[in-house]
């Protein structure tokens, strides 16, 4: 053995083994292998905040074998991923094996493919000292604001608590909009809407009052409507202006982090988290038929749009051969990265553009796997296509002064469209489609409605929606935008309501008390600016250790004068009501957040301490015994179901109940094995089963 690789996962050294050959060792660090120490603050505040790293303790084997290995071999290569917390990674790695910094030992892998591996290892170079400063920062200010700011949390509201930078922010956003919500007045108006018919249409067509004597249409009420209405009463439909076009349609860029994981979320459903497992797996390799462990994707963690020759070229390739020349746009596509944006790696894009997703699914990859890979695929190869051409026509019509208009379009070229289009959070108006029609042309009144809206409030944050404002605003960083939410989530400052998010109590309460003490810290502004820093640390235009003292002097007054404020006052988490009935003394329930989540207790403690889990009733019978089907959840969280009447009834499952009933015995059918799995039947000495097909 002369070359040992040392990669962060596991799951990367078949892939890499393949390509480098029997010369190299390859080996896993499994991530982090020194951080600051658990039981300190471990930041030399008085000597240039320098960090005191430990070795991590679940890593003492790893460690252990990866020395042995390094002893044995000629050459070094520090293989982590090729962003800050890689370096960062790498960085440690040299530290405890005693290598050179100033030696190129450091190899990044943009893809896990044969080309990418032999790029990588035919470029070694020295680590970056900057990167690995910026990612230092970044984990001192993380420590400094947690080690800090949870034990005055813990003092003042609940034992348990943690606070972030980001995560504060972020909790911060989810409040503002709560509270947007809370305050929005609707106010009522009305729109006239027409359906007309051209001569010789059997179809009508949709028109809206645009404007009254020339003054653009406001009605605020149902007199003001009627009004108008009466107007129109017997008058003459006619068209005085018909604009025809072609409008250009381009296709949207290929995926960021960002965009990967709001588009995942609205086409199917996924969670951050699950989009980026599923990503990170198909980054690391995948076996496929003939091919053997190959990386699918390039690197997961990135805001750039920038595609490399090759790629596009093997895109062009497909496209030309699968729909022909007229799809090939008439120059590259060049896409606008966002101005903060780290640009050392492309776009996520498939490794093979010519391993198209029904290959990738006959080489028996998983669902979620099948899934993203096609989402990522597709509109990569969109990205590169021809634009959709569309023939538009606007139509404007006067009925006694009162004038209307209609617009439609019909698809010249489908370009791009004939593979993919971003799906959007909010549904469009429905395409109108107009019969031909010129100027001067009566049109028949098929049907005249006015019709009351009222204006509505902003819709509360998704993941997905959460995730543009992070990137919008300039808060976090790809790699941090699935730990944020899942902080947050997991503490309990916020919780889903079906995709929303929504603030819970002890969120609303802790985010009070974060703003009134330490708006610096729940400042998107300022949150967005430290990130700004990170990055010319990054570039090597900043002091990492300036940086971290013009925030923590302004910090650590802010806490100093907190505490005073603070001084003798705790305050109460607000509980939410109820109709439960305690069973014990007879007073109502309410339900409380604790450390590990919301659960039911008395309202009349401590006199009382009966306490409960939150169950919900499913609207299905018992199999064994008729009565409610609740929904439960165990210890960690995870959803489960049983009967009411438990212990006495022992019906107990993790399948899920469906809308069906068993043909055989009527009972309830359960839903086993998530989407692709089968209904069964429950009910004692039935065994009915029913396949799933397509997911359905």
């Amino acid at each position: 053995m002369s070359g040992l690789i040392i990669v962060e996962s596991p799951t990367k050294i078949r892939t890499i083994k393949r390509y480098v050959g029997s010369d190299y060792e390859v080996v896993a660090s499994k991530g982090h292998v020194r951080d600051l120490p658990k039981s300190k603050l471990g930041v030399d505040i008085e000597h240039n905040y320098e960090p005191q790293y430990v070795n991590i303790k679940e890593k003492e084997e790893t460690i252990k074998s990866i020395k042995k290995l390094a002893k044995k071999s000629d050459r070094v290569y520090l293989a982590g991923d090729p962003d800050r917390e890689g370096e960062a990674i790498s960085w440690h790695l040299a530290q405890l094996l005693g290598l050179d910094l100033n030696d190129k030992n450091r190899v990044t892998f943009n893809e896990l493919t044969e080309s990418g591996i032999k790029a990588g290892m035919s470029a070694p170079r020295c680590i970056d000292v900057n990167l690995v400063n910026a990612q230092q920062t970044r984990r001192v200010l993380d420590r400094l604001v947690g080690y800090k700011l949870s034990p005055f949390l813990w003092r003042k509201i609940r034992r348990g608590l943690s606070a972030g930078r980001v995560q504060s922010v972020a909790v911060r956003m989810i409040c503002d909009r709560e509270e947007e919500i809370r305050s929005f007045v609707s106010q009522e108006y009305w729109s006239i809407d027409a359906k007309l018919l051209a001569e010789g249409s059997k179809k009508p067509f949709s028109a809206k009052l645009a404007s009254v004597d020339g003054v653009k249409a406001e009605l605020a009420d149902k007199a003001q409507t009627d009004a108008v209405l009466k107007r129109l009463e017997g008058a003459e439909y006619r068209v005085v202006n018909v604009k025809k076009s072609v409008h250009k349609k381009s296709p949207s860029a290929p995926f960021t982090t960002s965009t990967l994981q709001q588009e995942a979320s609205r086409r199917l459903s996924f969670q951050g988290r699950r989009t980026m497992k599923a990503a990170q797996e198909l980054y690391e390799g995948v076996d496929i038929k003939g091919m053997g462990v190959t990386g699918l994707i390039t690197y997961m963690r990135t805001d750039s749009t920038r595609v490399s020759d090759e790629a596009r070229n093997a895109a062009y390739k497909f496209i030309r051969e699968k729909y022909g020349e007229s799809y090939i746009p008439d120059a590259p596509k060049k896409y606008k990265t966002k101005g903060n944006a780290q640009d050392a790696h492309e776009a996520i894009r498939p490794s093979h553009p010519e391993l198209t997703p029904d290959i990738v699914k006959a080489s028996g990859v998983s669902a979620d796997q099948y899934k993203l890979y096609k989402l990522i695929w597709e509109r990569f190869i969109a990205s590169q296509m021809a634009n959709c051409l569309l023939d538009t026509v606007s139509v404007d019509i006067d009925a006694n002064g009162c004038g209307f208009k209609a617009s439609g379009y019909s698809v010249k070229f489908d370009g791009y469209t004939v593979l993919y289009e971003e799906a959007k959070d909010e549904d469009e108006e429905k395409k109108n489609v107009l019969p031909p029609i010129k100027k001067n042309d009566l049109l028949e009144l098929a049907s005249l409605d006015g019709n009351q809206h009222f204006t509505q409030p902003p819709p509360r944050y998704t993941e997905a929606t959460l995730v543009k404002a992070f990137e919008e605003t300039g808060i976090g960083r790809p790699s941090t935008y699935v730990p944020t939410i899942s902080t947050i989530l997991a503490r309990s400052y916020v919780e889903r309501d079906g995709k929303q998010l929504r603030p819970t109590s002890l969120g609303e309460v802790t985010n009070d008390l974060m703003k009134e003490h330490f708006d610096k810290i729940v400042d998107v502004k300022f949150t967005a600016q430290m990130e700004n820093s990170l990055d010319q640390i990054e570039n090597g235009t900043r002091d990492w250790t300036k940086t971290l003292d013009s925030f923590y002097k302004d910090f650590e007054d802010e806490l100093e004068k907190a505490e005073e404020a603070m001084d003798g006052k705790r305050i109460k988490v607000p509980d939410e009501a109820t109709d439960e009935v305690c069973e014990v003394c007879g007073k109502p329930m309410v339900i409380k957040i604790g450390r590990y989540g919301k659960f039911m207790a008395c309202s009349g403690f401590p006199e009382c301490t009966n306490t409960r889990r939150i169950v919900e009733d499913t609207g299905v019978s018992c199999p064994y015994c008729g009565k409610r089907v609740l929904m439960k959840k165990s210890k960690r969280g995870k959803k489960y179901y049983g009967c009411e009447d438990n212990p006495n009834c022992a019906f107990m499952t993790w399948d899920i109940p469906s809308d069906q009933k068993c043909p055989n015995c009527g009972s309830t059918l359960f839903q086993k094995g998530g989407k692709n799995g089968r209904l069964v039947c429950h009910k004692e000495g039935c065994g009915y089963e029913k396949e799933l097909s397509n997911g359905g």
